[in-house]
This record gives structure tokens, sequence and C-alpha cells, in this order.
């Protein structure tokens, strides 16, 4: 069924010195004139093809912040219109707005989202890190039903730890990886491998938990961890307020030295005792070398040295926070991100 929409993506005016929180806002030379939004599209990649710096389309929009709530709704088959009479430049310092339009055409019911959550989702329902003070008071499994070696769907585990709780739906995984600060070398957590979910059906000590799904094999030595999921409207890009000097720690479920790109998931080693939060954006650096000057005549660890300084490459979306550890997923990177390179506040 066809419906008439008037609809405004945002109205603003970019001029010279005028700045929006950390500075002016600025729009791409070759910004479209008009834009029909698509099936797959995000708020992201929309104000990618208009902004300088796409992740700060949410101050453009005026949203409060503290809040982290949107109250716009974009579909496919919406018009955006760059008009440019007024001010009849894309300077800086034009007066520059996105006009509303009317259009009359079929728009799909499935509004489009802040960043792709098919990619996030299954790290939203999903245990990530156990730290360090959590590991030792996590139940555990201390018995399978008839001495199984692993169980699967349907199969009883008989938990320690669990007498006094009244969750009936835990997540069942495996410490994995340990998580080390770049830095400090200090163990910050666990990388924690899902292995499935279950549910309590006998309380006690041990108590018996029925798996419900596996995506690996469950045993004796196992954990488990309450049910829990973060909202995922929460995930609005914004800049932290403060200065934050980070580094990745690994890519989620990669071996230590390996890289990652667009769209993999990035550990760090700063977490919400450090002020980062869901939404935070981060810009990726690569740090620069150290280099023999080579017009000298010196031998070469007595030559002059330059650093080289830190190359910018991308920029990371975190979308959950752990005490000292927070996960990050890569919205942009010219090349693979790598363990113990930088993230700043961009």
């Amino acid at each position: 069924m066809s419906k008439s929409i008037t609809w405004m993506l945002l109205s603003l005016c970019i001029t010279a010195g005028q700045a929006v929180a950390q500075g002016t806002i600025s729009l791409k030379e070759d910004a479209p004139d008009r834009y029909v939004v698509e099936k797959g599209d995000t708020l992201w990649s929309i104000a990618n093809k208009f902004l300088k710096e796409p992740w700060r389309w949410a101050e453009l929009w005026k949203l409060n912040q503290d809040q982290i709530k949107n109250p716009n709704r974009i579909f496919p088959g919406n018009v955006i219109v760059l008009d440019r009479a007024s001010g009849g430049s894309l300077a800086l310092g034009a007066a520059v707005k996105l006009s509303p339009q009317v259009i009359a055409e079929p728009l799909s019911d499935e509004a489009i989202p802040a960043i792709p959550p098919n990619v996030i989702e299954p790290f939203l329902v999903q245990p990530l890190v156990v730290e360090v003070d959590g590991m030792n008071k996590a139940p555990r499994i201390v018995a399978t039903e008839e001495s199984r070696v692993y169980l699967g769907p349907g199969g009883n585990a008989y938990v320690s730890g669990l007498s006094d709780s009244k969750q009936l739906n835990w997540q069942i995984y495996r410490p994995g990886a340990a998580l080390v600060d770049p830095d400090s070398k200090l163990t910050l957590g666990y990388e924690a491998i899902f292995l499935g979910t279950g549910r309590l059906t006998r309380p006690g000590d041990p108590a018996t938990v029925q798996v419900v799904t596996a995506k690996q094999e469950i045993g004796s030595g196992d954990r488990l961890i309450a049910s829990g999921r973060p909202t995922i409207s929460q995930y609005l890009p914004h800049s932290p307020k403060t200065s934050i000097q980070a580094k990745a720690i690994s890519i989620y479920g990669a071996l230590a030295t390996s890289e990652g790109g667009r769209d993999a998931v990035v550990a760090i080693n700063k977490g919400s005792r450090d002020g980062l939060e869901n939404g935070h954006v981060l810009a990726l650096y690569r740090a620069g070398a150290k280099v023999v000057d080579p017009s000298s005549e010196l031998s070469r660890d007595r030559a002059p040295t330059f650093q080289l300084p830190d190359e910018r490459y991308g920029l990371v979306l975190v979308f959950r926070t752990f005490s000292s550890v927070s996960y990050a997923l890569i919205m942009e990177s010219s090349r693979p991100v790598a363990p113990g390179d930088v993230l700043r506040t961009p």
C-alpha cells in the first residue's frame, strides 16, 4: 500500500566560525543533490554520503547525548535532498539545508538502523569477557547427566554456585584467551567462548540446569553467566567528553596476532571505569615508526633517529563496555586493525 510522507532528515546551517561540539561540521565536496534511502542503509552510511565526519550526524539532530535516543524514523524510500539554493555553495560558510520531501510510493515498515544490527547482534546476546575478579565467582558445571563427556540440547548439567539464585535463564561459556593490557601487561580479563544456553530446572547445590541450545559441546568445568542484553537503540555515535587514549588488545575470536577489517570487533584496553560508554566513537591510529637518519655517517646504533607521526586510518564505535575492557565495531578502516594500534578521542 502506498502512503504519502512528509519527512525531514535534518535542517541545519553551517557557517564560517560556527562550531558544533568539537568543531565545525562540513559537507563533502561531492555530496549528492539527492539520495533515495535503500534497504540495507544505516544512518552512518547515509551521513557518509553528505558529511566529512559521518559519525557526527547525531549532533546535527541535536540529540540529548545523556539519554542517547533517536526521535526520528527513517525508512527505505525516503528521499534526502540537499538544498543548494540557500547560499548556493557547498563550501564552508554557505547555508546548507537538507529539505523535507513529499513522496508517494510503497515504503518498508523497517526503520533504518544507526549501525548494522546484524553485525553486532551476536555480541549483544553472548558473553564476551569474564573479568579477573569474576572468574572464581562464576557458577560452574561440576558434573553432567550420566557422566557424559559432553552435553547437547536436552542434557542436564549439575552446577555449583546457583543455590540461592532466582535467575532461570543462563548462558554457558568457556574461559578463553587472556586479555592482556599492551601497556601495563596486566591481565584485564578472559575472552568468553560462548557455548550455548541453559535453564534452571531444579535449585540446590549443585543445581540442575538443562541445556536449551548448544553452539559447541558443553561439559564439566564450563561456566555460567546470567542472560542479559543491552538495548540496540542506544548505539548512536558521539565523541567522548574527555580525552581517551587506548589500545587494541585483539580482534574478537581471532588469533592473538590476527588483524581485522571493517565490521570486525576489536577488544580495547579501556572500559567504563575509564569513561568509555556505548556509542562512543574513537579514531584508529597506527603508531609511527622510529627511523634512522639515512644521511648520517655514524654507525646505525649511534646515528640520530626520527620518530614518525602516528597515522589515523579509521574509526570504531564502542557498543559494549565492561569495567576495564570494551568492545567496538570497526566502522571505517583503510588498513587492517592490529593488536597494539592506538585509539583516541576523534
